[in-house]
């Protein structure tokens, strides 16, 4: 087949898929933006990067912004059809941005496949579900619907799609569930995993090892959604209640997902100015945004590692520290249980109590003593579902070459 993969971050979710299928004999290209410099494991064209529409309304802004990225994405294929006589047999996209809004109308007999990451909901889902930071008024409902229209109309149009947990993929209606797959990106297991000899170096030039009294948090960005605000609130006991612990912390200081901090330069400040005189701040290291290598490391030699997540877009962060070790201490909320059972695999504590999720985290720090039990079980729960060469990509291989059009 013809295969073209349409992302603006490519390699984005496809970093495994698209080099696998090129090593089956398929021909494939992915068209990305411009601006994007991330390598690619297979030959790439670019579309001009979209210019964003002057003064849209507030309730049609997010829908102008993608549809102007789905027109330039359109533009490129246009040109691979049109200068290079290239017309694929299957289009591989996410529906996240609008790339795909318009593709069908330059190829229509292509088959067009989307990742379906998540569909915004109005309840049940990060809409009013922390009243600290978003009340759930009917504005926010409001505008919530219109942020969906791409969304919608992208799985509309696709012939199939794929989703990497239930609870993401359930996020859609049940008429644009039917068209959706779960399949999981899948994590290597043979690179991560538990590692004796795994160091990680402070920027200090303190080396912290396995078997060390290390706490892990990470996060893309440092921020509610992730449960930033709670993590930081559960430090000073901790602290006190483990002297010899060091705290690690993984995560940029921007924003990915909602909004600013209204008084302070970013969440990161708000909450130093709240707890950082309750906290030995000699013992808890932010070190930003790091190699992956260097995270990597950070999940082996924690002896508990702490995620927090609103009722969103599961982190591959999770799953990967699933695989790498350390105990895990989660939230309490719907896609976490997907993959964590309490006292089965980890700890769950409910998303808001700040005092439960100290005592998980000191019980873990101190050693648990089902540490053993839940962290093998915790790896097994990946070799088990989510293996990228066991399982995940196997699969996905499969679900991309049923989807070949009839000659």
């Amino acid at each position: 087949m013809r295969i073209l993969f349409v992302h603006q971050n490519f390699p984005g979710q496809f970093p495994h898929l698209a080099p696998a299928l090129a090593a089956r004999g398929h021909q494939v290209v992915a068209l990305t933006d411009e601006k994007n410099q991330r390598p690619s494991p297979v030959p790439v064209v670019r579309y001009a990067s979209p210019t964003l529409p002057a003064n849209p309304s507030q309730l049609g802004k997010t829908y102008a912004e993608h549809a102007e990225r789905g027109w330039m994405a359109a533009r490129g294929c246009r040109a691979l059809r049109d200068r290079h006589g290239f017309t694929p047999d299957v289009i591989i996209g996410h529906s996240g941005w609008g790339e795909t809004l318009f593709l069908k109308e330059i190829f229509p007999e292509s088959k067009l496949l989307v990742y379906a990451e998540l569909m915004y909901r109005t309840r049940g889902q990060d809409v009013g579900f922390d009243p600290e930071f978003s009340s759930g008024t009917d504005d926010s409902r409001v505008l919530t619907v219109a942020r969906s229209a791409h969304l919608i109309q992208g799985i509309v149009q696709a012939d199939a799609a794929i989703a990497p947990t239930r609870y993401q993929a359930d996020s859609f209606s049940p008429e644009l569930r039917e068209k959706i797959t779960v399949i999981h990106d899948g994590i290597d297991t043979g690179r991560v995993r538990p590692d004796p000899d795994a160091r990680l170096t402070l920027p200090g030039g303190q080396v912290l090892k396995p078997g060390d009294e290390v706490l892990s948090f990470v996060t893309r960005s440092l921020e509610p959604y992730r449960g930033f605000h709670i993590f930081m609130r559960a430090l000073p006991q901790v602290l006190a209640d483990r002297p010899g612990a060091q705290v690690v912390i993984i995560g940029a200081e921007g924003v990915s997902y909602g909004g600013k901090p209204k008084d302070a330069e970013s969440w990161k400040a708000k909450l130093l100015a709240e707890v950082g005189d309750r906290i030995d701040l000699s013992r808890v290291h932010f070190l930003g945004r790091v190699p992956y290598a260097q995270y990597l490391s950070l999940l082996q030699v924690a002896r508990v590692h702490c995620y927090l997540t609103y009722p969103f877009v599961l982190s591959w962060s999770l799953t990967e520290a699933l695989a790498a070790g350390p105990l895990i201490v989660a939230s309490d909320t719907e896609p976490v249980r997907e993959l964590i059972r309490d006292g089965e695999n980890g700890r769950l504590v409910p998303f808001f109590d700040v005092p439960a999720l100290s005592a998980a985290l000191v019980q873990g720090l101190a050693g648990d003593p089902d540490a053993a039990r839940l962290t093998a079980a915790a790896r097994q729960t990946i070799l088990d579902g989510y293996d990228l060469h066991g399982h995940c990509l196997p699969a996905q291989i499969d679900w991309v070459e049923s989807h070949a059009p009839m000659r």
